[in-house]
């Protein structure tokens, strides 16, 4: 459906108290929307310890996933772009991102079972995403958000000192944080940043990884559930992967991608009738036919290496298993 009936649905459901599973597209053109979803397992999620599936007792293959095909030279020149836009100013920070071809044991629907990650969601023979970035959280009517920017091995040594004090991933971080705050003050009161980049830990089929998030909450209007679809959309796309300013910023992604995104970096989430849980659609693989491919990406700054970027894409790339 589209996504402006999405939006209607958001706001319908919300006011009635009634439970709902939504998602929306990056380009806000296209989306889904379930009534009560715990019901109805057409769209298998999970959102948190919320979930419309069971988990399968079989182990299913060996998970394995190859890249088969890399591209910097395609890359550099999307990051050209990209560069030229934030030493003209027109932007602070941007998230590029890049479709990699890849070939796996697992189908999607395996994939999504087997998934350890706090967020879920299966779109039959289109797409999995097992996101660990929540997008916002609505709960007693205080909502928050959780910024993810920041990535490191895990194993290596001191890395957790290194990420924290590597002063790219700072500006980065620094960036998306004000962004999210200045977001946040468009729909609520008392906007304030209650933790500021604290370290997660996430298990990957690669190996370990360390991940800096912050959390930025805000007090929303009696009479939130009535609107909540026009305040879910007036935060879209996420700052996360889009960056700062939003609307030259998505002017430029639009130049030096090409493609629609899809799904890619949109958000799904459900509401239970009184709160609601959301995440942002990364770690995700696409199906195109018989073919697969792994969508991934990073923050661009103007201190940003093209070479070191495109091995961050890479990196992303895994099965959370």
């Amino acid at each position: 459906m589209q996504a402006k009936t999405v939006r209607e649905e958001i706001n319908r459901c919300g006011a009635i108290g009634l439970p709902f599973l939504f998602g929306v597209d990056f380009e806000l053109e296209n989306g889904f929307f379930v009534e009560n979803p715990l019901e109805n397992n057409q769209i298998p999620f999970v959102a948190g310890k919320v979930s419309n599936i069971k988990q399968p007792t079989e182990n299913g293959p060996i998970p394995e996933l190859k890249i088969l095909e890399t591209n910097l030279e395609a890359y550099q020149q999307k990051f050209d772009l990209i560069h030229n836009g934030l030493l003209y100013g027109n932007s602070f920070l941007v998230n590029l991102t890049e479709r990699t071809p890849i070939e796996t044991t697992l189908t999607l629907e395996q994939i999504f079972y087997h998934s350890r990650s706090r967020y879920k969601l299966l779109l039959p023979n289109h797409f999995v995403c097992f996101s660990p970035e929540s997008f916002v959280q609505i709960n007693k009517g205080q909502i928050s958000s959780f910024p993810m920017k920041g990535t490191i091995d895990a194993n290596l040594a001191d890395a957790e000192t290194i990420l924290l004090n590597d002063y790219k991933e700072k500006c980065e971080h620094n960036t998306i944080v004000d962004l999210i705050r200045n977001d946040l003050n468009m729909i609520a009161e008392n906007v304030q940043v209650k933790r500021f980049r604290y370290v997660e830990e996430i298990q990957t089929s690669k190996g370990n990884i360390l991940q800096t998030s912050s959390e930025i909450t805000g007090k929303l209007a009696v009479g939130w559930q009535e609107k909540l679809g026009d305040l879910i959309f007036k935060l879209l796309p996420a700052g996360s992967i889009s960056g700062a300013p939003k609307k030259a910023t998505i002017e430029l992604i639009e130049e030096a991608e090409q493609i629609e995104r899809g799904y890619y970096t949109g958000v799904f989430g459900y509401f239970d009738g009184q709160n609601l849980d959301s995440a942002v659609m990364i770690r995700y693989i696409e199906k195109e036919e018989e073919h697969y491919f792994f969508r991934s990406g990073g923050g661009i700054t103007a201190k940003s290496n093209a070479h070191n970027e495109y091995q961050e894409v890479l990196k992303k790339i895994y099965l959370s298993i």
